[in-house]
C-alpha cells in the first residue's frame, strides 16, 4: 500500500491503519515499517468486532497462502519473526467514502488474505 501513496494522495484518499496491539508494540511497528499514515489502537477490538473480524481458525492462519507469503519473504532475504500478538485475530480492509458509505468490506481469511492495491484503486474509479 505504501508504494502507492502518491496515487492515493492524487485521489485524495485518506488511509488510517488500525491495530489491536498496545504500546509500545504499535509504535515499534510504525517505526519499523516507516508507516506515515495515522495508526489507531483498538486494544479492545471493538472495531474488529463491529466489522465481523472474528477469530480465525488454525487452517486459516496456517494455510497455503500464509506459507506462500512466508516463502516469498524468505526468498527476498527476510526471515519471518514470531508475533507477540494474537495471531488468530482476523484483519481486513474497509473503505468508507466521504459520505460514510462502506464501499469495500473485506474480512481476511488469514494473514496473507488482502485485496490487491490494484483492485482497490479500480474500485475507487
Amino acid at each position: 500500500m505504501q508504494q502507492h501513496m502518491d496515487e492515493f494522495g492524487r485521489r485524495e484518499i485518506n488511509i488510517v491503519v488500525v491495530t489491536f496491539e498496545k504500546e509500545p508494540t504499535a509504535s515499534a511497528y510504525k517505526c519499523k515499517t516507516g508507516l506515515t499514515w495515522p495508526l489507531l489502537i483498538d486494544a479492545e477490538k471493538k472495531l474488529y468486532s463491529a466489522y465481523g473480524m472474528t477469530k480465525a481458525g488454525f487452517k486459516d492462519i496456517w494455510g497455503y497462502r500464509t506459507w506462500k507469503a512466508y516463502l516469498k519473504e524468505i526468498v527476498q532475504g527476510r526471515l519471518p519473526k514470531k508475533s507477540s500478538g494474537d495471531i488468530y485475530q482476523r484483519g481486513g480492509d474497509i473503505l468508507i467514502d466521504p459520505q460514510g458509505i462502506v464501499r469495500l468490506h473485506h474480512v481476511g481469511k488469514g494473514p496473507a488474505d488482502r485485496p490487491s492495491v490494484e483492485s482497490i484503486l479500480t474500485l475507487l474509479k
